[in-house]
């Protein structure tokens, strides 16, 4: 059986969690904070979670943990069925990651764990996060889901990516995200109401107080 390695508080380990549960595939979990311990590391070369464990062994990075849950062939696909429109799906995801997620990233510290950031680090990433919203509106097609009429792994990424970059604009950089992009507003709040979402929103607010803890330990 599948085993899902990391914690519930990563944007990236829910990304796959959300997937699993969505194409319906039998599964364990397995709580591990990312660290550089030689037990780990050994599983996830860099020390990150997620690690997706599978009878052939394990598999760490996101993208390629999902990529082999679709190669699998099995439960619910979340790619489109033509190469053409994969690749559209593909291509979301890497903007999402690449012009959202990672900008909003830097400002963490301030964000979630009041640590200051520093101005320059901030001017830049207000300014990524302001193109890469506007690459998601040219890109995006929101009918009604990111890249279409259907599910696909560009949601995954949209859902826990753009609601940590709202966070991050609000409190740190001045701004509403999604102030002019009601399309994003109305497909943020219809996955929120998923039974999945929900309950990996509850794994997470149950496993804050863990992560936390964690986090200070390594203080």
């Amino acid at each position: 059986m599948l085993r899902l390695h990391g914690f519930a508080v990563s944007n990236y380990y829910n990304m796959v969690h959300l997937a699993l549960l969505e194409k319906g595939l039998a599964f364990e979990t397995a709580t591990v904070y990312g660290n550089q311990d030689e037990a780990f590391l050994a599983i996830s070369p860099r020390g990150k979670v997620p690690v997706l464990e599978t009878e052939h062994g394990y598999i760490s990075e996101t993208s390629a943990i999902l990529d082999y849950l679709e190669e699998l062939g099995e439960g619910r696909p979340l790619l489109p069925d033509t190469p053409y429109e994969r690749a559209q799906v593909r291509a979301l995801v890497k903007e999402i990651e690449l012009y959202i997620e990672l900008p909003a990233r830097t400002c963490y510290p301030e964000a979630f764990f009041r640590n200051p950031v520093d101005a320059a680090i901030k001017d830049k990433a207000r300014a990524e996060l302001q193109a890469g919203i506007a690459t998601l509106k040219r890109h995006g097609r929101f009918a009604p889901y990111a890249a279409g009429e259907r599910f696909s792994l560009a949601d995954l990424y949209f859902l826990y990516s753009v609601d940590l970059a709202e966070v991050v604009a609000s409190r740190v950089l001045g701004f509403e995200l999604l102030e002019d992009f009601p399309a994003a507003r109305d497909l943020l709040a219809r996955l929120q109401e998923n039974p999945h979402v929900q309950a990996i929103a509850a794994e997470k607010a149950a496993g804050m107080a863990g992560f936390m803890a964690f986090l200070k330990s390594k203080a």
